[in-house]
């Protein structure tokens, strides 16, 4: 029997509730997971008089949106107060230092219409992506071959990584929280080619250019 892990937990202490939120998730299971809990779990601690909530976001990184998104759905029982919002947020050179440790992977074969390709860390994988397959990583994305399905990288967060291709012919990008669907530019430009978020746009470039872009991915070692 597979265990799920649980995306969000819920503690009480002396001064109320404190809710635990994991940090390597994707951000819409964050939110469904604390849909669940709140609508269909924890009645007896979720009603009565009024509780103060504290949130806990470990190493997440959430926009204020985000953060007003979760607490909606914690307003949905009217005796919950948020109190406070943290975050463990470590600052950029330091979320460099952390990728540098991260594992790499080699994968060789194709990922097939249906098929589901998921690691924890940077990927490369010598083949394609065809239409209906999917891949996702917490790290950056690397197809030598062509990419003609879904790719997302960073899906703990990370907006600091990248997804290649050798053809970049996608179904859709996404990067962190940031979707991008196939504009005319993925069948006109041709070539190696990645996609990078920047100012929260996300944006496609020749390879060439990534040592000006990501300097610090020639830092890393395989």
């Amino acid at each position: 029997m597979t265990t799920v892990k649980n995306k969000v937990t819920i503690k009480g202490t002396k001064d109320g509730l404190v809710f635990f939120m994991d940090d390597a998730c994707s951000f819409d299971e964050l939110l469904a997971d604390l849909r669940e809990k709140i609508e269909h779990s924890h009645q007896q601690i979720l009603s009565g008089p009024l509780i103060r909530v504290s949130i806990k976001l470990g190493k997440r990184y959430c926009t204020p949106e985000q953060q007003e998104q979760l607490t909606q759905i914690i307003r949905q029982k009217g005796n919950l107060v948020i109190h406070t919002i943290e975050a463990d947020v470590i600052t950029k050179e330091e979320a460099f230092a952390e990728r540098l440790k991260s594992t790499f992977s080699i994968q060789v074969h194709t990922v097939r219409a249906g098929q589901v390709l998921e690691f924890d860390g940077d990927l490369l994988l010598l083949g394609d992506v065809n239409p209906g397959g999917i891949v996702r990583t917490t790290g950056s994305i690397y197809v030598l071959g062509h990419l003609r399905g879904y790719a997302h990288a960073g899906i703990n967060g990370d907006t600091q990584v990248i997804i290649a291709a050798a053809v970049m012919n996608p179904t859709q990008l996404r990067i962190a929280e940031v979707i991008s669907r196939p504009g005319e530019e993925w069948a006109k430009n041709g070539g190696t080619e990645f996609a990078y978020l920047e100012n929260g746009t996300m944006l496609v470039a020749k390879m060439n250019y990534l040592p000006r872009i990501r300097p610090e991915l020639g830092a890393k070692k395989v």
